[in-house]
């Protein structure tokens, strides 16, 4: 039985392969990814290396083995027809009798765009027959963190989402609840809504970057139409500009809190604070 990991390169999967380094031997781990070159460090540690892509259902023959467990991390080719991309995952396991597919998801509660792929991902897999869990992960850390260039070249934290909060989390809390769930027992057929412990919201975030920063950042709360314009300005294709601001617009109705406490049950610790995420964004 192997533990495999899909998109075992991207920003998480390559999050849940360190950790279930710590956990099982190197050689009951597959990472699939789609260039072995960016693995060479995990095929190094022994972990084994699988080369395939959601756009070539050929390539996912024979990849899986009767009582593995999977994680199907959602590609982000928006303009490929994500839930196809899912199918042909979730069909390769479904044909060798995988004991569980986990899927990361979205939040149930968020009706924006970005969610629509989700749910059909979703209800393809609860079809299928196969043993699931949805991790409905909620919003990243560090998509307000990982680039805070722009926000303190501006000295300003710029959003269409008025005064609602987001339950954010570490990349790595959310690769470790999916590390709970492929190396425990008890999870089949369950749905995950996972997010940071706190929420908060834009005016809480521009206060801390400006205690941190020891700068004066402000937080400007701006139509969906001038957040379009903006992104736009950036080389932003419009297509992702547009789901950028449905994510923002749907923040503002409160779709992105999460008050389930499962992320920080199934890690068996807090999720790491926001504001630690900001700290190490400022040392980037």
């Amino acid at each position: 039985m192997s533990i495999v990991v899909t998109g075992a390169t991207g920003h998480l999967g390559r999050h849940v392969v360190e950790q279930l380094l710590d956990k099982v031997p190197a050689d009951r781990i597959t990472a699939v990814v789609r260039t072995p070159e960016k693995a060479a460090d995990l095929a190094a540690k022994g972990v084994r290396i699988a080369v395939a892509d959601y756009n070539a259902p050929e390539t996912f023959d024979g990849l899986f083995a009767a009582g593995d467990k999977v994680l199907l991390v959602s590609g982000n080719e928006f303009d490929k027809g994500r839930v196809a991309q899912h199918r042909v995952v979730i069909e390769a396991a479904k044909a060798a009798d995988v004991a569980l597919l986990a899927y990361t998801s979205a939040p149930g509660g968020l009706t924006a765009a970005l969610a629509d792929d989700h749910r059909g991902t979703e209800e393809a897999l609860t079809d299928s027959g196969v043993p699931y869990v949805l991790l409905r992960n909620g919003w990243y850390h560090e998509n307000y963190t990982e680039n805070l260039a722009p926000v303190l070249e501006h000295g300003a934290v710029v959003a269409a989402a008025g005064e609602g909060r987001v339950s954010s989390a570490a990349r790595a809390d959310y690769a470790a609840a999916a590390v709970a769930v492929l190396t425990g027992q008890g999870h089949e057929n369950t749905t995950y809504e996972l997010g940071g412990d706190e929420a908060w919201s834009f005016a809480e975030y521009a206060a801390e970057l400006s205690r941190q920063t020891g700068r004066e950042i402000a937080y400007n709360a701006v139509s969906g139409e001038v957040m379009k314009g903006i992104l736009g300005g950036t080389g932003m294709p419009a297509p992702f500009a547009d789901i950028l601001v449905g994510v923002d617009a749907a923040i503002a109705e409160g779709q992105l809190v999460v008050s389930s406490g499962d992320l920080s049950r199934l890690t068996g610790r807090p999720t790491t604070p926001f504001a630690e995420a900001i700290t190490a964004g400022l040392k980037s």
